[in-house]
Parts: C-alpha cells; structure tokens; sequence
C-alpha cells in the first residue's frame, strides 16, 4: 500500500473519529502529495524516496514552527503542531538514537577515509544519503562535524 493510499485510509478512520489534530496533519501530508504529483514533469507515482522527502519535509515544518512558537511565548500554538508531528512522525522510519547516529557515522568515516573537518562535505554526502528519513540533517552534520574535530585533535 503506497503511502497516499495509507493517508486517504487514515483519513477516513480520523474523521470518522472527529479527531481535528490527526485530519489536519493528514490531510496537510495528503496535499503535500498531490503538489507533488501535479508538479511538472514528475512521475506518475512518487517513489518511496520522494514520499519519504515530503515526510521529512512536513516533519521539519512543523519542529521549526513548534520552536518559534515556543520563543514567542505561544505554547497553545506549539502544541498544535507538536501534536501534528508526532502523526506526521508515525509515517517515518524509526529514529536513529545519538548512540546508533554516532556509531553509524564512524562507519562512514572510516570508509570515506576522512581524517579531519576538511572533510566534512566528503562525509555529509555519503550520511545524507544513507541515513536519509533516519536522523534530521541538523543532528547528521553536528556529529559529523564533532567527530572529524576530534580525530584531529
């Protein structure tokens, strides 16, 4: 079952079940699909990458928005979409943890070959690829950038 046929579903039982949070965020993820298909020159059916790039994409919306929110004091507003990504998150593979993130990462070091911060772009673009939908960019580029910085020292 491919991920928009899981939303239309999902839909269905959310209003069926009068829960507004989870048919907002659904159907927020739902329209992020359908501009992706009707965009120009794109395929027929979205590929699980693409789908998975919208999920991220959705996901990261909602923590930015939660975060200023949250510094401009409106806590109600933070919840609501607090509350949206953690829907939008059931649709995500599994989060790395800080002690998988790190372990994976030296892996890639090793095999990249990478010997300081100098190579810290050789390093991003092999962890982006292969941990895409794992762990947020932010996190990959922090430890990346703090384990090339020790292996320097």
């Amino acid at each position: 079952m491919s991920l928009k046929e899981r939303i239309e579903a999902d839909i269905k039982q959310a209003m069926l079940a009068k829960d507004k949070t989870r048919l907002t965020a659904l159907r927020s993820i739902k329209s992020l699909i359908l501009l992706a298909e009707t965009e120009k020159g794109a395929p027929q059916a979205l590929t699980p990458e693409t789908e998975l790039k919208l999920l991220n994409k959705a996901a990261k919306q909602r923590r930015e928005s939660a975060e200023v929110y949250s510094n401009q004091f409106r806590s109600d507003l933070a919840e609501t979409e607090l509350a949206e990504l953690a829907i939008i998150e059931e649709y995500l593979p599994q989060q790395l943890s800080e002690a998988d993130l790190v372990e994976k990462l030296v892996e890639i070091i090793q095999r990249v070959g990478a010997q300081g911060p100098s190579d810290l772009g050789k390093v991003m673009g092999v962890a982006a690829r292969e941990l895409s939908g794992q762990a947020d960019g932010k996190a990959i580029s922090s430890v990346v950038s703090r384990l090339l910085n020790n292996t320097n020292a």
